[in-house]
């Protein structure tokens, strides 16, 4: 069953939603050659504690981190480590955060330093295709018709859509109903109402489409090695649209 949010519990999601945003801007700063990804993890961790909040993903199904910070081919659950940043590399931070029992949850792509015009590339379409994901959203529209949105603006542009990952529902779980693919049909799937919540989130490749797991049995990486890029907002659906709730 999808969830209909209640005022009650979309205060709280909004005030987890300006948790995660603000992590983003205060780490932003940081994103630099040279940094270890480990020192973001702790950064985003001590801030988000410090806004009353705790880290969504910390231990989520046993992960072994406080946020997911993927590089360059790794295209989500990339674990913090000692690996340090280097120029020309894309870094993408996946935070969530916790307020009262309500999750906010959002991903996003940095570069690092200067990059190659073909990463460019990438996360303008990427970004590009998240918002047009989210133009179509409105009470009684079909999910599908967010999902075809973001696979026709990044087929357009000759990106793969990887489709093995997907966004989903949000509330008091950082996880539930519905799914939320990157690629589909217009006119099918749930039709959504005023209420829900959802995170919309279109990894896209460089290359192919095609996924593989680490042995660390969490990172994914692109199969062909190619650039992949994540951008991710958690959405309230209003009666004649949508509102944003981890904006920056």
């Amino acid at each position: 069953m999808i969830v209909v949010k209640s005022d009650y519990e979309i205060e709280l999601m909004k005030k987890a939603g300006l948790i995660v945003g603000d992590t983003h801007n205060y780490l932003k700063k940081y994103i630099k050659p040279g940094i270890t990804t480990k020192r973001l993890e702790k950064l985003a961790y001590d801030y988000i504690i410090s806004r009353g909040a705790t880290p969504s993903f910390y231990h989520l199904y046993g992960f072994p981190g406080a946020i997911c910070i993927s590089i360059n081919e790794e295209v989500v659950h990339g674990i913090p480590s000692n690996r340090k940043l280097k120029e020309g590399d894309i870094i993408t931070l996946d935070i969530g955060a916790c307020y009262k029992g309500y999750h906010g949850d959002s991903a996003w792509t940095y570069p690092v330093g200067k990059i190659s015009k073909e990463k460019e590339y990438l996360l303008k379409h990427t970004k590009e295709a998240l918002f047009e994901g989210l133009s179509v959203i409105k009470d009684g529209v079909h999910l599908g018709d967010v999902s075809n949105a973001i696979q026709k603006y990044a087929e357009k542009y000759n990106l793969g859509v990887v489709r093995e990952l997907v966004g989903h529902g949000i509330g008091n779980k950082v996880h539930e109903k519905p799914d939320v693919p990157n690629f589909g049909t217009s006119k099918t799937g749930p039709i959504l109402k005023a209420g829900m919540t959802i995170a919309v989130e279109p990894m896209l490749t460089l290359g192919k489409r095609y996924i593989a797991e680490l042995d660390d049995d969490w990172t994914i990486v692109t199969e062909d090695n190619s650039p992949s890029a994540h951008f991710e907002h958690t959405v309230l659906v209003t009666k004649d649209g949508y509102t944003i709730l981890t904006k920056r």
